[in-house]
């Protein structure tokens, strides 16, 4: 029975030395590669998934001028450029993120990274997994919550003012418990929160204010998470400019769509890296 039981473990020591020497290179190269894989994390609504209006119909792929692939192209970590993850989803809102189905996919639209369940769950799930290896996350989740609570006045601009203190309470509070729970999932990462500019040509002198509170309610939030905010309000929206920086930075003149242009994505893209 010793005798067995020798030649068995010899066996044993045998091929696993075997196996070890006609294991691939490649593999061991691949497998070294994945080990020291970095990440970066787009998360939110349209203007995180790059969306633009003349494009719909198209593959996912096909919306590649995106803040996120500009940044994602920028990104350096030591020899490695980290790979982007873009879970962004239009449509998307501080509510739907945090306790919805995306609104993108539930139409049967395609995203760019797909995840099941609210953008939330899968967002903490990815840090986790990925944990010490994201990099950069970026944040965009304001328009929708915006549009509801505008179409929810019909059109009255006293409801909209009356309103709005609330509103802009509400959404900032969401952004605040969505970034404790990623900054919880992912302590070491990087994480920034892109804020609001106003679309509202012709009606800058009532909108302004409105959106400069909740950019301070929004960067706030953000703060208090140790996330950086990016306001786009200078770029998009400068001191005394009447409607021609949204003319060239988004789609609004050209398409009626207020989804940043090529240039519009580059400028965000310079302001969340800077």
């Amino acid at each position: 029975m010793a005798a067995a039981r020798r030649s068995a473990a010899l066996v044993a020591v045998v091929t696993a030395f075997v196996l070890l020497l006609t294991s691939s290179p490649a593999s061991a190269a691949e497998s070294e590669q994945r080990a020291g894989e970095r990440f970066y994390l787009s998360l939110g609504d349209s203007l995180a998934f790059g969306f633009q209006r003349f494009k719909v119909g198209l593959p996912a792929e096909a919306f590649d001028t995106g803040y996120a692939d500009l940044l994602a192209a920028g990104l350096q970590h030591g020899q490695r450029r980290p790979t982007l993850v873009n879970y962004g989803c239009p449509g998307e809102s501080t509510t739907t993120f945090a306790t919805g189905q995306c609104p993108w996919a539930g139409a049967g639209l395609p995203l760019h990274d797909v995840f099941t369940g609210p953008q939330q769950a899968a967002a903490v799930d990815f840090l986790r997994d990925h944990r010490g290896k994201v990099d950069l996350v970026t944040l965009s989740l304001w328009g929708n919550d915006a549009n509801e609570f505008i179409a929810s006045c019909n059109g009255s601009v006293q409801c909209i003012l009356d309103g709005a203190p609330a509103a802009i309470a509400r959404i900032a509070a969401n952004l605040s418990g969505i970034l404790q729970r990623l900054h919880r999932a992912a302590p070491d990462a990087r994480i920034v929160v892109l804020g609001a500019f106003d679309g509202n040509v012709g009606a800058f002198p009532l909108t302004h204010p409105i959106i400069r509170q909740l950019n301070v309610a929004m960067a706030a939030a953000a703060a208090g998470q140790r996330a950086r905010f990016a306001d786009p309000m200078p770029i998009f929206n400068p001191e005394g400019d009447t409607g021609a920086a949204l003319c060239a930075l988004t789609l609004l003149c050209r398409d009626g769509d207020l989804h940043p242009s090529d240039a519009g994505y580059r400028a965000l893209a310079d302001l969340m890296a800077s």
